[in-house]
């Protein structure tokens, strides 16, 4: 029965979002707001934890976002509406935070967490010679799974992505993020929303191990030889893995511009 719910509820949006697009009407907007609320409320929820912002404020902003996400949705594309509204909605809640300059700030407890799974996800990969699982590693640090989901979500979203974030590479010297963004009016310090909001969209898209990689790097501040040894491959495996991944991303967001 909760299948059949949510296939029915996934079918619906797709529908109002057909009819949307060909009548942008304010009343069909607001039915798709009401129906995809949740994606809203978990987002608000996660960041009224990490700031002293009221959570109707962020739920609000939160909104915004996601008005934002049923206005640019393109059906054409394939993509399923939640993963493409996500990024918009967490994009409005940062550029709200950031804008108020509130520090996001993580517990002292999951910051040591976080560094000790390094170390914990190397022995777990070598007891069973592959890659542990999530529920592997949350048991193996002792808690539950879901907090150590918002462990790696605190982690990734714990500063805006910077354009001036170098990747080393030994033949080639330094990557940035800025080297992927399309229009180059916005060499600023971080990344202009629309962008960042590209950018997350376009790392979904990409090959798990190479997404992997390019997280553990660019988001996780790993260096090359920490993100080897964290996922159990060479470090050359890692170089290569970098370069054709800003390779796809850069192409991916090319694509997005256009």
């Amino acid at each position: 029965m909760p299948t059949t719910v949510t296939n029915d509820l996934k079918h619906k949006i797709l529908q109002l979002l057909r009819k949307y697009q060909q009548s942008r009407s304010a009343d069909i907007r607001n039915q798709l707001v009401q129906l995809n609320f949740g994606l809203v409320r978990r987002e608000t929820h996660y960041w009224v934890n990490q700031c002293h912002e009221s959570y109707d404020d962020l739920l609000q902003v939160g909104c915004l976002g996601l008005i934002r996400a049923i206005e640019k949705f393109e059906i054409s594309k394939g993509h399923a509406f939640s993963s493409f509204a996500t990024p918009y909605i967490r994009g409005e809640i940062q550029h709200y935070l950031r804008d108020k300059g509130v520090t996001v700030r993580i517990p002292r407890r999951w910051l040591a967490l976080q560094q000790q799974s390094i170390g914990v996800s190397r022995s777990l990969r070598e007891k069973y010679n592959r890659q542990p699982t999530e529920s592997e590693l949350a048991a193996a640090l002792e808690i539950s799974l879901g907090e150590w989901q918002e462990i790696k979500l605190a982690w990734v979203n714990r500063a805006p992505l910077s354009l001036d974030l170098p990747v080393q590479d030994g033949e080639e010297g330094s990557t940035c993020l800025g080297d992927l963004v399309p229009d180059h009016s916005y060499r600023s310090f971080q990344l202009a929303q629309e962008d960042q909001i590209r950018l997350q969209q376009a790392l979904v898209q990409l090959e798990k191990r190479t997404r992997e990689i390019l997280e553990c790097v660019f988001l996780h501040d790993l260096t090359q030889k920490q993100a080897a040894e964290y996922l159990g491959i060479s470090v050359v495996t890692v170089s290569r893995r970098v370069k054709k991944g800003l390779d796809l991303l850069k192409h991916l967001m090319a694509t997005a511009e256009n």
